[in-house]
């Protein structure tokens, strides 16, 4: 079930919050409980029913692996169910996710005719299957216990999490559903989740989505591009992904705040950031959570020497990259962010410093360029789109800086001449449509850099009768758009 319907708005979600609090109102706490679990998995096979045995099996494996470690005294036989466990995750994730990439890849070297499998990726399986593996973890480290299997269902299915994070810890989240302020309905949660959810829709509806057909048209239809259109194509990406996946997470953020359940921030306005370090520390902050606890520290962390410490960086980041598909763009991509966050940190030892809007400049313009390998279907369509940003020598280019200087002295022309309003409409002849494109990334992506992010929105709104008509315009225009457009999915259900 897509967050962007209106059978999850109009019906879904009222019905699920309506039902699990009347619930809870009549003391049926753990029916409450089973309910969301059931609602949970409705709400996952909508989509595709066939999905379902997937996470089910998968539930049940890593919840009896789980029950061990916490009864289980003997360490070494600990260690062999922990391997045991996190072996079957890593198995699963590879069966559906990367045995075609393989065969692919093994039939090009060794020049062999195996077929592939063309398996569908279940929705969701990365992040159900990363959340099970970071829950195995703890139990093995003996930081958490759960030994009822309803609960486990619950943290593993809860639907506003359930299909693209953000990424929980077992301790971060069920005990709040333990807590009897939050079995009660509340009208403050409630108007703050509604602002997220409205917030998220229009980043997805109203933004993303238009977005998308930029994006499209530069990395998958045009054959070749010029500067203009490559850079529109790269910065449509940019945007389009940062609104897709932040408008995903806010409506997930809302969604649980309805049922009086918080999930950690996952985005904090990421494309302010000044430095490779800051950005991670921003973007999708769950998985950059979990990459650190389990994976960055487990292989040695920063308390080796200089060599090691990077390494286990640059290894941190592909295995990251790769996690989020099977392709050699995402490994570029992952070795390329583990390598800017190795150089910074040797930027950072000889204390040097950038002003901060050449630090800005830089770091975004990173960001924006490694995204063409996360986004590019081959390595020939990332080339494509590079080779036209950095065509600084095209015919199009002198034109529209001609065009920009024109526009400047008509501009200055208007206001000494007194006739403003009469030519200021000839002033648009000179842009191009795909000048105006450029036009309007520029304004979105000042958007994203200069003004605050919906957290923050929604912890500050005061519900009085003007924000009230302002989210309600906003809200209804959303929802028209849900009515106009096809229905699209988010993003990160392709991860």
């Amino acid at each position: 079930m897509l967050f962007n319907s209106y059978v999850y708005l109009f019906v879904f979600l009222p019905a699920t919050t309506g039902i699990y609090f009347f619930l809870n109102k009549l003391k049926k706490t753990f029916a409450a409980r089973v309910f969301l679990v059931l609602a949970s998995l409705i709400f996952y096979s909508w989509w595709s029913i066939r999905d379902l045995p997937v996470i089910i099996i998968s539930i049940i494996f890593n919840y009896t692996i789980g029950l061990k470690l916490g009864k289980t005294k003997d360490s070494s036989y600990r260690k062999r169910l922990f391997i045991t466990g996190i072996t079957f995750n890593v198995l699963l994730l590879i069966f559906y996710k990367y045995t075609d990439f393989l065969i692919f890849n093994a039939n090009a070297i060794f020049n062999t005719n195996i077929n592939m499998l063309k398996l569908t990726l279940p929705l969701g399986i990365s992040f159900f299957t990363i959340t099970q593996i970071a829950y195995l973890s703890d139990a093995y480290r003996q930081t958490v216990k759960e030994y009822n299997g309803t609960n486990y269902s619950l943290f593993v299915t809860f639907f506003p999490h359930l299909l693209a994070g953000p990424i929980l810890h077992h301790r971060e989240m069920m005990p709040q559903f333990d807590r009897m302020r939050n079995k009660v309905f509340s009208s403050k949660n409630t108007v703050r989740a509604l602002v997220l959810i409205v917030i998220g829709l229009i980043k997805k509806v109203a933004i993303a989505d238009y977005l998308s057909a930029w994006a499209d048209f530069g990395f998958d239809t045009a054959g070749t591009l010029t500067m203009l259109q490559a850079w529109i194509t790269s910065l449509a990406y940019t945007l389009q992904i940062y609104f897709d996946f932040s408008g995903y997470t806010d409506m997930a953020l809302g969604s649980a705040l309805l049922l009086n359940i918080h999930l950690p921030l996952n985005f904090n306005s990421p494309y302010k950031s000044l430095n490779i370090r800051e950005f991670w520390r921003a973007w999708h902050m769950t998985l950059s959570r979990f990459l650190r606890d389990y994976l960055y520290i487990p292989l040695g962390g920063n308390r080796c020497g200089t060599a090691r410490i990077n390494l286990n960086i640059i290894l941190t980041f592909i295995i990251g990259g790769i996690w989020h598909g099977a392709g050699w763009g995402f490994l570029i991509w992952g070795a390329l962010h583990g390598l800017a966050y190795a150089l910074y940190r040797l930027w950072q030892s000889f204390g040097l410093r950038l002003t901060r809007p050449l630090a800005w400049f830089l770091t975004f313009n990173f960001i924006n360029i490694t995204w063409i390998f996360f986004r590019a279907k081959s390595f020939a369509d990332a080339v494509k789109v590079i080779k036209g940003m950095v065509n600084f020598g095209s015919v199009e280019v002198k034109t529209f800086l001609n065009t920009a200087l024109l526009f400047t002295m008509d501009f200055i022309n208007l206001f000494q001449d007194g006739e403003k309003f009469q030519a200021l409409g000839t002033l648009f002849n000179y842009f191009s449509a795909d000048a105006a494109k450029l036009l309007c990334l520029a304004l979105l992506i000042t958007v994203c850099v200069s003004c605050r992010n919906s957290n923050d929105i929604s912890k500050d709104f005061s519900p009085n009768w003007k924000n009230a008509l302002l989210f309600g315009f906003l809200g209804a225009v959303a929802l028209m758009l849900v009515h106009k457009e096809k229905l699209s999915k988010f993003l990160y259900f392709n991860f």
